[in-house]
């Protein structure tokens, strides 16, 4: 396995787990309370830094573990990076119209904000996802 291969897996599994505790530890607080009176702004925060802390660490972990992977780029890895941000980019573009269309309802902030995260997500994991499918299989 290529190291840009790695790279792609680390982003996406950094881009499941992360957001799911996030989800957990939010959506549990919906039980207790009202989505307006639900604390997600740090916890939000906390996710976002943990994912990004957990996706170097992991990379720089990967390559310490095999450095003769690491290597320049070829046309191979450039070719899946650029696929797999242009399906990211039409996964993100469409997804965030829910919150979108749930601000201009005037709903509750709380659903909006985490509408626009849960767009990022799938946005990471649809790049990840098309960027190992590209390592398996080709395009």
């Amino acid at each position: 396995m290529s190291f840009e291969e790695k790279r792609a897996w680390i982003y996406a599994v950094v881009a499941l787990l992360v957001p799911a505790g996030y989800f957990v530890v939010v959506l549990g607080r919906l039980r207790e309370s009202s989505a307006a009176e639900v604390a997600y702004v740090w916890p939000l925060l906390i996710a976002t830094g943990v994912a990004m802390v957990l996706n170097m660490v992991a990379t720089i972990a990967a390559g310490a573990a095999s450095p003769k992977d690491v290597g320049p780029r070829d046309e191979r890895d450039v070719s899946f990076e650029r696929q797999g941000e242009r399906v990211g980019f039409y996964v993100i573009s469409l997804v965030v119209l829910v919150p979108l269309g749930l601000a201009m309802a005037g709903v509750e902030q709380f659903w909006i904000a985490n509408g626009i995260y849960l767009a990022f997500v799938l946005s990471a994991l649809a790049s990840a996802v098309v960027r190992i499918v590209g390592y398996r299989r080709g395009f």
